[in-house]
């Protein structure tokens, strides 16, 4: 699924677009994109219609578009979900299951699609909350005014982690958190309760750059070897950004339908049977969580 850069990339690419504009009309042509949507808070459309949109903000892998009131439209990507901007009239895109009309004070009347082919993707009208530690709920490229929406975060995404390239995420009580964890160090960069945004692509390639083991215990770490590893965390993460996100194929754009193409810069994930970077060992996969774990066997070993 869309890890934190692919989210960003449509976040920042939404962030002009939806900024200020009203909300004109909205049209849900499948209702299963609305599994995660409350009813007893409203009917999706009547909460949308007639509001204005304040900014686009992320936090890990979970986009919101906080409103003129006390409330959020969440995004969720799931699987496979694109958010797609769109020219009114422009031909239906296959698989559309929500759309969006905006009226914006610049740019005039455009189209948000949301195109989800898997259908594990939603969006959601939801309430906004306070944040638990008074700073900002998420990261929207806008610098912190005297603004509500800024100290607050959508109800279903107030229980996730802060990411590592939020300015208010703590490296300190990242490392407490971590020496406090007895699972396997993957396992814990997963956790998006812990440290969201990660997913099994950037926690592969940043422990390859770490040379740590997908099953080294996370409380094992020393302060050293930590500080090791989220750095590389940041590192990867910030580069997949500057090149589009990662792009096996045409699910994952952004919102011009464009690809990203960090593909080409992965050392690890999905490169088994290929020689290490490093030190020229076949890089393996092994089966981890329903999933995989790619790793060279001689730079990261289970110490």
């Amino acid at each position: 699924m869309p890890e934190l850069p692919e989210v960003e990339v449509v976040r920042s690419g939404l962030q002009p677009a939806v900024t200020d504009a009203a909300l004109t009309g909205v049209e849900v042509f499948d209702v299963r994109s609305l599994r995660r949507h409350a009813p007893r808070g409203g009917a999706f459309i009547d909460q949308l219609i007639g509001r204005r949109i304040l900014a686009a903000v992320r936090r890990g892998k979970f986009l919101w578009l906080p409103l003129d009131s006390d409330r959020a439209l969440v995004i969720h990507l799931g699987m496979s979900g694109q958010v797609l901007l769109r020219a009114p009239g422009a031909t239906d895109d296959r698989l559309l299951r929500i759309r969006l009309t905006l009226e914006h004070p610049t740019h005039g009347e455009l189209w948000v699609n949301f195109v989800d082919q898997r259908i594990f993707g939603s969006m959601a009208v939801d309430t906004m909350v306070a944040t638990s530690d008074g700073l900002p709920g998420g990261y929207s490229g806008i610098a912190p005014v005297d603004a509500a929406w800024q100290h607050r975060i959508p109800s279903q995404v107030a229980h996730i982690a802060r990411d590592p390239i939020d300015p208010s995420f703590s490296s300190n009580a990242f490392f407490a958190a971590l020496s406090r964890k007895n699972t396997g160090i993957k396992r814990a960069l997963l956790d998006q309760n812990l440290i969201s945004g990660i997913g099994n692509i950037y926690a592969d390639e940043a422990l390859f750059a770490a040379r740590i083991h997908y099953e080294q215990p996370a409380a094992s770490l020393s302060r050293t070897k930590a500080t090791t590893l989220l750095t590389a965390v940041r590192t990867i993460l910030e580069r997949a950004l500057a090149e589009g996100g990662t792009s096996f194929d045409a699910q994952y754009v952004n919102v011009n339908g464009q690809s990203g193409y960090f593909a080409h810069s992965l050392e690890a994930y999905g490169r088994q049977g290929t020689p290490c970077s490093r030190c020229g060992t076949l890089i393996v996969r092994e089966q981890f969580m329903n999933r995989g774990s790619h790793f060279c066997p001689r730079c990261q070993r289970l110490r």
